[in-house]
């Protein structure tokens, strides 16, 4: 079974301030043009996207430079609601381990990463982590969230949809646009079980 996870990049949800994506009909079969062709023009953060470090670590890594094998490979998606303290973030990490699927993590539900619960996970040594909100940690304060997961490597895979997963092990494929020298990118995020 295959689930897509990816929003529909024109009507995705967008973190408040960054353009929502537009799109261009440039040719149209319609109007006596060879063939269909859109232009569209959108923020690297819309949607289901990747932060590479480089998004809030000046000199970090971008999205060009981060391996494939980050994006893809067996993954744990976590139930959970309300704040990712320590303790949740421990909690998480158990039962990704027992799975066998501790090295990337996806958080299903209204869930906001403290700082407590990020240090955790960047200690863990995990790839990636993802959830279903525009970012990780508060929406109005994200920074010092994303500077603890970015600063240990830990690559974010946010604006997710779950709806369709359970909690449990999968197979990911999450692989970015490849923007050279770009601090993130859009992805189609799929499960596999």
């Amino acid at each position: 079974m295959i689930i897509d996870i990816s929003q529909e990049v024109f009507s995705c949800k967008v973190f408040p301030g960054d353009d929502a994506p537009k799109p261009e009909r440039a040719m149209s079969i319609q109007k006596g043009d060879i063939c269909n062709l859109t232009n569209f023009s959108m923020c690297a953060h819309n949607g289901t996207h990747a932060d590479a470090p480089f998004h809030f670590i000046d000199g970090g890594m971008t999205i060009d430079r981060i391996p494939l094998d980050v994006f893809v490979g067996e993954c744990y998606v976590a139930l959970h609601a309300g704040e990712v303290t320590r303790e949740a973030a421990l909690d998480i990490m158990g039962r990704a381990r027992a799975a066998g699927a501790d090295r990337r993590i996806l958080i299903k539900g209204d869930a906001v990463m403290t700082a407590q619960g990020a240090q955790v996970f960047a200690q863990a040594g995990i790839l990636l982590i993802g959830n279903e909100s525009q970012t990780f940690g508060p929406p109005d304060s994200p920074k010092q969230v994303h500077e603890i997961l970015l600063g240990a490597q830990v690559v974010l895979l946010e604006g997710i949809v779950l709806a369709q997963a359970d909690e449990g092990k999968y197979f990911l494929n999450a692989a970015p646009l490849n923007l050279g020298g770009c601090d993130g990118a859009p992805c189609r995020a799929i499960l596999i079980r």
